[in-house]
């Protein structure tokens, strides 16, 4: 029996959500729903209708969240069954295929919505795949995404990976905890995967995200090709991504700047881990345990040729968005001192509350304010195993700025 016959809920959109829709927009929010036949349960399908009683969309009820449907299918009807994710699966796949080389095997397969998996994501690191839930809409089919994944690759491990908000629900009613390994195949907890060449720990079971920040890989490599003879500051500095990169491009020397110690320490144990490449052996590596907010101001600091500032987000929600605004000038301003003549910045945000354009344009503006010459040498935004295809899901945005003059 196909889901659309079985455990579904009727609903009608006011007229604003019916346009969105309409016009391909994922989410419908608890407060566009005009009426709905009876209240759906975690995990229903919703049958959207249109004013004139024609189908619109069918998507994932989610009684409990602000946003109630997420949409899966828009257009004419259509069966939502085990064979509709499994195209769902087989595209994602067949677009990631041809993306990376055989240095690279730790990627993202499916980016939620953007891929038509809403509020979930799948991340490959080598033979092991981490499902990362973020909606309570999934639960229930936990086990049907396993035996798609098992039917695609049966030898690889799958991780599940649960939002901290749906976890108490999971246990409780599923039965499903974070950090379990689904289909009984051995997983370390830290799993090694390549990412050009270079060789990294994921904490599948416990890190944070899937284990790694995979949404950086490019960002990582285009440091790298700038870093050759170059003294680097990496802020923020999580495992140590950007320096490995800049190391086994040339760098003179790398530093990683963190205030948790415990990232300083993976960074350590991922050098230790590609210690077998010249390149990187030979770039001495430093850490330094400190707030980058605090050790970026210091007077008389020390100088650096590259410097990347890669914050974790500082507006999850948009009622931080302000001081995040304030917060990313600030540190634009500190780096920029920081750097030695000729030296370049790379300026990053994962905050999806601050649009590009306006952290461009506090980034380029700190860059005036501070009376030094500089030229705008790109911007990049998501990774082609990342797609953005609706505006909320737009939030990773990279500018970088080389200072000919001295401050």
């Amino acid at each position: 029996m196909s889901e659309t016959q079985k455990n579904t809920v009727r609903i009608r959109l006011r007229p604003a959500a019916e346009k969105a829709v309409r016009a391909g927009h994922p989410w419908v929010f608890a407060d566009s729903i005009k009426s709905e036949h009876r209240t759906g349960d975690i995990g229903d399908l919703a049958i959207v209708y249109d004013r004139n009683d024609r189908f619109l969309a069918a998507g994932l009820y989610d009684p409990e969240s602000p946003i109630s449907v997420r949409i899966v299918h828009a257009g004419k009807p259509t069966t939502i069954d085990q064979e509709f994710w499994q195209a769902r699966l087989d595209a994602a796949f067949a677009k990631r295929a041809q993306l990376f080389e055989s240095d690279t095997d730790g990627y993202r397969v499916i980016n939620g919505e953007n891929d038509g998996y809403p509020g979930l994501v799948l991340d490959r690191y080598a033979d092991v795949l981490v499902l990362k839930v973020y909606t309570s809409t999934w639960l229930p089919r936990v086990g049907m995404l396993l035996e798609l994944l098992e039917e695609r690759d049966g030898r690889s491990g799958v991780v599940l990976r649960l939002a901290r908000n749906i976890q108490s629900l999971a246990a409780s009613q599923f039965k499903l905890r974070d950090g379990s390994v689904l289909n009984g195949v051995d997983v370390p907890e830290r799993v090694v995967f390549q990412e050009n060449g270079i060789r990294f720990h994921a904490d599948v079971i416990k890190g944070q995200k899937t284990g790694f920040f995979l949404d950086q890989r490019d960002n990582r490599a285009k440091v790298g090709s700038l870093a050759s003879g170059r003294t680097v500051l990496n802020c923020f500095s999580f495992s140590g991504g950007f320096s490995l990169h800049a190391a086994l491009n040339g760098a003179k020397a790398v530093a990683d700047l963190d205030i948790s110690q415990h990232a300083l320490d993976s960074a350590t144990a991922n050098f230790e881990l590609n210690a077998a490449n010249p390149s990187i052996a030979a770039c001495p590596h430093e850490t330094i345990n400190a707030n980058a907010f605090d050790w970026l101001k210091e007077v008389d600091g020390r100088r650096f040729d590259l410097i990347v500032i890669d914050p974790p987000s500082l507006a999850k929600r948009e009622s931080e968005r302000t001081n995040a605004l304030s917060a990313y000038r600030q540190l634009t301003a500190a780096g920029i001192r920081r750097l030695e003549r000729n030296g370049i910045l790379v300026s990053a945000s994962c905050s999806a509350h601050v649009r590009a354009e306006e952290f461009f344009d506090l980034v380029l503006d700190a860059a005036r304010n501070s009376g030094r010459q500089f030229r705008e040498l790109e911007r990049t935004d998501h990774a082609a195993d990342h797609p953005a295809t609706f505006r909320e899901a737009e939030y990773l945005k990279c500018v970088y700025l080389e200072f000919d003059g001295d401050r």
